[in-house]
């Protein structure tokens, strides 16, 4: 697992389920492989990026600590292996898969805020109570 390159996510810190992941991903981040970026924060730096915050709402973005970058479906898989969640690592990678959860990310980037409106705050807090109950 310490072969595998440091990754970025920026994500939408308004969004309760974009939190609810980022959340979950940083709880398991025992590697330190994932450092997380609000797109709205003052921590997102376009031109250091290459992409704009218009671009990384539209889409998830990550980048690798080598400066390459990936988005949409394809950030997943990473972000899972480097949380040490190798099943869902591998259920996301699969290539027959890639079609539909490319077409299922595009919908749910798009109206996030709606989808996010309905299970965000379940989903928020559920990673919450996970949370405090481990630590107890």
């Amino acid at each position: 697992m310490t072969s595998l390159e440091k990754l970025t996510l920026f994500y939408d810190g308004s969004c309760p389920l974009c939190q609810a992941e980022i959340l979950f991903l940083s709880r398991r981040n025992q590697a330190g492989l994932l450092e997380f970026v609000d797109v709205n924060s003052k921590q997102f730096h376009a031109d250091a990026v290459g992409i704009s915050c218009d671009q990384a709402l539209a889409a998830m973005y990550a980048q690798y600590e080598s400066g390459g970058l990936i988005e949409g479906s394809a950030v997943f898989p990473e972000a899972y292996r480097r949380a040490n969640l190798p099943f869902l690592a591998w259920v996301f990678s699969r290539k027959a898969l890639q079609p539909s959860l490319r077409h299922a990310y595009r919908f749910f980037a798009k109206n996030r805020h709606a989808i996010s409106s309905l299970f965000g705050p379940p989903a928020l807090y559920l990673v919450k109570i996970t949370a405090s109950k481990a630590r107890s």
